[in-house]
């Protein structure tokens, strides 16, 4: 596939009356984009629940808690599956990149009810210094002691990797990695009984990333050429 920059030497360039007919023309579409993204939205706000049967507990900042403490005293809990495998020295340069967002948005989130934090598997002590060498704060904790990346179908076992098969984005397909992109979410009613109301993995969590949502509004886009985020460098290894 073609670089997107191959065609900005030819592009139409047209006087402002021109512009002006073809942007409006196409904030139509954006508009209708817009109601059906909200229609959406609703959609996946009335998809049912599945109890979370299953104690899970976490090593992070705050030592071990429960899966029900890490909503710190809200109702919702969004869970960015963060890649670190336990092998590795330093988290996926692609999930540090998501991650490169997360700060200045939790604080809104906790103002509308909602918490939100990274899990790994990798040891607790492999995310907390990396996490001191990105210079991020949000919250971190590692499941390298309960099976939660498993159950959420973001971590993969040895056998499924060597079968090449394995439940992620909800198909049997080739995992390619033992820990892939994802996020869940998490509800927490009055009585404590906590509820998964939701997943996403792959393309479905590229809203997530407000860095690619800007990128999308320029005249070269993403121009990635079909390589997806080969370009994508930790934030701060660029100059290297």
């Amino acid at each position: 596939m073609a670089s997107q920059s191959s065609s900005l030497k030819s592009h139409r360039v047209v006087s402002h009356k021109e512009w002006l007919v073809a942007r409006t023309a196409l904030l139509a579409k954006e508009k209708k984009f817009t109601e059906l993204r909200d229609e959406l939205s609703q959609q996946r706000r009335e998809l049912p629940w599945e109890a979370v049967a299953k104690a899970y507990v976490f090593d992070g900042p705050d030592g071990k808690q429960a899966l029900a403490e890490l909503f710190d005293g809200r109702s919702q809990l969004i869970v960015y599956h963060f890649m670190f495998d336990p092998s590795w020295d330093a988290g996926c340069l692609h999930c540090s990149f998501w991650a490169d967002n997360f700060n200045p948005v939790i604080v809104h989130m906790n103002h509308r009810d909602a918490t939100m934090i990274a899990v790994s598997r990798a040891p607790y002590s492999k995310l907390a210094a990396y996490q001191k060498r990105m210079g991020w704060n949000f919250k971190w904790v590692s499941s390298h002691e309960n099976d939660f990346n498993f159950d959420y179908n973001a971590s993969f076992t040895p056998e499924e990797l060597a079968n090449k098969q394995a439940f992620y984005n909800f198909k049997m397909q080739n995992p390619g990695h033992s820990e892939r992109e994802g996020m869940s979410v998490f509800f927490k009613d009055e009585k404590g009984g906590v509820f998964h109301t939701y997943s996403a993995y792959a393309r479905g969590i590229d809203l997530l990333n407000t860095a690619y949502n800007y990128i999308d509004l320029t005249p070269k886009g993403r121009d990635e050429g079909g390589r997806n985020q080969y370009w994508v460098r930790r934030h701060d290894e660029y100059d290297r």
